[in-house]
């Protein structure tokens, strides 16, 4: 019974290692797919639905379009201010709809 318990937390511990040291993303395709969601945010927001335009905005960021192997703090001044800014827009977003009960 002890061999089987080390065997699975072995296994355990490969299985995380594994999962986190791969990174299949491509840069391209989150690129476009980080494209996307923008301009379908401004697409919605163009329309009137600001939920959405906040939702797809906010999906944007998960498809970080720089190098996601390249650390926060040695990213380039320009790639760290365009994402602050994104966040700064949609936290804009949230306020704006919560003041204005747009929700």
């Amino acid at each position: 019974m002890q061999h089987s318990f080390v065997h699975s937390v072995q296994c355990a511990s490969l299985n995380s290692q594994s999962i986190n040291t791969r990174n299949n993303t491509n840069p391209k395709i989150n690129r476009f797919l980080y494209a996307g969601f923008v301009v379908l945010s401004m697409v919605m927001l163009a329309q009137g639905n600001m939920t959405t335009a906040m939702s797809n905005l906010g999906i944007a960021l998960v498809f970080d379009p720089f190098d996601q192997k390249q650390p926060w703090a040695e990213r380039p001044l320009w790639q760290r201010a365009w994402l602050l800014c994104h966040v700064v827009a949609l936290f804009g977003m949230i306020g704006y709809g919560l003041i204005t009960d747009t929700f």
